[in-house]
């Protein structure tokens, strides 16, 4: 056997074991950070359905000692006030479980299609939240403050965005020899992402402050 060619023989298989190598810490630190992102996901998200959670239990509180306290009397003398409350709160208690319900699926949704998983029930799952937040918001819109309405209506629209960018993301992956088609994944990538972890997360503390501070004023 010719020494040069085994040398060169050896080369080329040292380089390739060394890419191997190399591919595989790759996919093991692409993993890690993955699961790191999740849980970091859902501790945001736990942390507000905690805070929607207590702002309800908050606002039984005030009604109950509003109802047995001294100044009970003073809602006895001012009904269209105390109708206009429950009237607002009944608009928030329909509409916040569907924001709620989009933004989880949204998330479940995003997540698969990042992982590149089967996506198409979560898809359907997403859109379908979106437009029920939607039409439950323009049947209580009348019932909510204005800026409680803007946050929710910026909210869903954030959320439709974001779901229109992972889509296109999936339709680009299809087509994946293309240069340009690689830059404009990564486009869309990074604009679900914002849209989701970065404004979305946002506009939902904010919609939970405006809802504690209409409620407990």
């Amino acid at each position: 056997m010719d020494m040069d060619y085994l040398f060169d023989f050896l080369a080329t298989t040292q380089l390739t074991f060394f890419i191997a190598i190399a591919a595989l810490v790759v996919a093991i630190v692409a993993l890690f950070s993955a699961s790191a992102a999740r849980r970091a996901a859902a501790e945001q998200s736990d942390t507000v359905k905690q805070r929607v959670e207590s702002l309800w239990h908050d606002m039984d509180e005030i009604r109950v000692s509003q109802f047995n306290g001294p100044d009970s009397t003073e809602a006895g003398r001012n009904p269209i006030a105390s109708e206009q409350f429950s009237a607002e709160k009944a608009a928030y208690e329909a509409i916040w479980p569907l924001v709620w319900l989009l933004h989880d699926k949204l998330g479940m949704f995003l997540r698969s299609v990042e992982s590149d998983e089967p996506a198409g029930e979560l898809r359907l799952e997403a859109r379908k939240a979106a437009l029920d937040a939607r039409s439950t918001l323009n049947r209580v819109r009348p019932f909510c403050h204005d800026d409680v309405d803007g946050l929710i209506t910026q909210l869903i629209d954030n959320h439709i965005k974001a779901h229109l960018a992972a889509c296109h993301f999936m339709d680009l992956r299809k087509d994946s020899l293309s240069s340009n088609t690689s830059h404009e994944r990564e486009v869309q990538k990074e604009k679900f992402h914002t849209l989701y972890e970065g404004q979305s997360r946002e506009l939902l503390n904010q919609l939970v402050g405006a809802i504690r501070r209409r409620m407990l004023r």
